[in-house]
């Protein structure tokens, strides 16, 4: 884990994992540090959010996602910085992480605005199946829907990559395992956003034999700092 500032940024979040915690009983200790998403459905109405999902071990946070009780079981924490939910105006993050192959899962690991309004922008890295490539967008300010930029890493969630986003004044940066991937200064968000670790079933349930864990290794937040 890094440890320390950097060129431009300023470290203010780390977390190694270095507590453990049973599943069910999160967040625990780390109350003061992470929130989640719990108990209601995401967007398309197929995955469930339950915090219960997540466990502390061998230095991973833990994200087990299986089907219970006919319900597709995701989870979606998110670091506290300054309060639960609220975030920053710019800033880099950074996150080690992988998963095993699970068709019908999906990570998308983003910047979502504090006030809630989806028209503000949301960024994302990585993004995709968990059983396929990861991918960065960028949502166009006040057209959402649409992707004002997109690139595929073409690597695996089923290998240990680091990834990184830097989000600057008209410029957000993807960064993997420590190189710049992608650059792009169209539509760059200018409000505060939170990083949420969010995971998420497809729009349509995946198959209920089908469970597995995605793993962090350790997170860290800066804020911008030029």
């Amino acid at each position: 884990m890094p440890v320390g500032d950097l060129p431009g940024w300023h470290q203010v979040f780390m977390d190694d994992f270095s507590n453990p915690l049973a599943a069910g009983q999160f967040p625990g200790p780390y109350s003061a540090k992470w929130t989640a998403y719990n108990g209601f459905y995401d967007a398309a109405h197929v995955g469930y959010y339950d915090q219960r999902a997540i466990s502390v071990h061998d230095s991973f946070l833990d994200f087990y996602l299986h089907t219970e009780n006919g319900r597709p079981i995701i989870a979606a924490p998110s670091p506290v910085v300054t309060a639960p939910w609220i975030g920053q105006q710019y800033g880099r993050f950074t996150v080690r992480l992988k998963s095993d192959s699970l068709p019908g899962y999906k990570a998308s690991l983003l910047l979502w605005p504090d006030g809630n309004n989806w028209d503000k922008g949301e960024i994302d890295f990585p993004e995709g199946g968990l059983d396929g490539t990861m991918w960065g967008f960028n949502h166009c300010v006040n057209n959402p829907s649409v992707n004002c930029y997109n690139i595929d890493t073409q690597s695996a969630f089923t290998n240990w990559h680091t990834l990184t986003l830097e989000w600057s004044p008209g410029r957000i940066s993807y960064l993997l395992d420590g190189n710049v991937f992608g650059t792009t200064s169209e539509s760059v968000p200018t409000d505060p956003m939170h990083w949420m670790l969010q995971t998420q079933a497809g729009t349509t349930a995946p198959a209920a034999t089908t469970a597995g864990h995605l793993l962090i290794d350790w997170v860290a937040v800066y804020t911008y700092q030029p």
